[in-house]
Parts: C-alpha cells; structure tokens; sequence
C-alpha cells in the first residue's frame, strides 16, 4: 500500500479512486461513491484493503457535505466537484466506515502495525462524528412539528 499520511485521501489507492470519479461522468459520481461504500459493507471477511481505502474516501466526500464537514482540500482528492450526494449515504458510510475499523480489516491490521495507528483512528472518527451528528430538518418538517 503507497500511503504517506493517515488522511483518506493520502494514498495510492484514494488517489486513484478519484481519478475513477474524475474520469467518470457528473452524473454517475454518486453512484461510484455509493458502490465504494456498499462494496465495503457488503465484503467477505476479511475486508480487503483496497476496498476499505476506497470506502473511506468515500466516507470523506459523503462528510464533506455535511453539515460540520470539511472541505476536501487534498491535492490527492477530487479535482472536480462532486455532485449533491443522496441523504441516505450518510448511513451507508457510517457502516462503511464502522466495517474498515472492525476486525477482520487488512486496513486496520496494515495501521495497527505502526506509530501512526491513533493518528488514523481519530481521522476515522472525525469523519464519523460528521456522520453521526443530526442531519437538519426540512424547515416543513420544523413547521409541522409546531403546529401540533
């Protein structure tokens, strides 16, 4: 595995995952970000780690957008924009992400190994507390909640 920091989009396999998306049309973006996660959930144990780097760049578009999320800034990230992702990936990565970091994960074990292990889980939770954090309300469901 070619990676040179704990972000998710600080390695080889990311990189070349957005330039999967960059290659592909606007409109199929979610769709490939989708089935990075999906891939993930949906794996033989153990969870092989190209599929878990994928997921987790996944992960990070899905928090980007976000309320909290931060922007992805990586010179390794996407270039191009990364169309309105559907409101239910939000779980989808949030089980992603709980697969990378839960036995059996090559991903896990590869980071287990080394000094950068807490550096790697805390980018993990960062991401999941974005994830986890409410999404707001439409301003109807506010109202309708009022009036009763």
């Amino acid at each position: 595995m070619g990676t040179w920091d704990v972000g998710p989009f600080d390695n080889d396999t990311a990189a070349d995952f957005c330039g999967d998306l960059e290659e592909a049309a606007e409109a199929d973006r979610p769709g490939l970000v989708r089935d990075a996660l999906l891939r993930a959930v949906d794996a033989d144990d153990p969870l092989d780690q190209h599929l878990a780097v994928e997921a987790v760049a996944a992960v990070a578009l899905v928090a980007a957008q976000c309320p909290g999320g931060r922007p992805v800034t990586s010179p390794y990230g996407p270039d191009l924009a990364v169309p309105d992702l559907p409101a239910d990936l939000r779980g989808i990565a949030l089980r992603a992400l709980h697969r990378v970091e839960s036995e059996p994960s090559e991903l896990r074990e590869l980071w287990a190994d080394t000094d950068g292990y807490p550096y790697w889980l805390r980018s993990l939770q960062l991401l999941r507390r974005v994830l986890a954090f409410p999404a707001p309300q439409p301003v109807a469901h506010s109202w309708a909640r009022i009036d009763t």
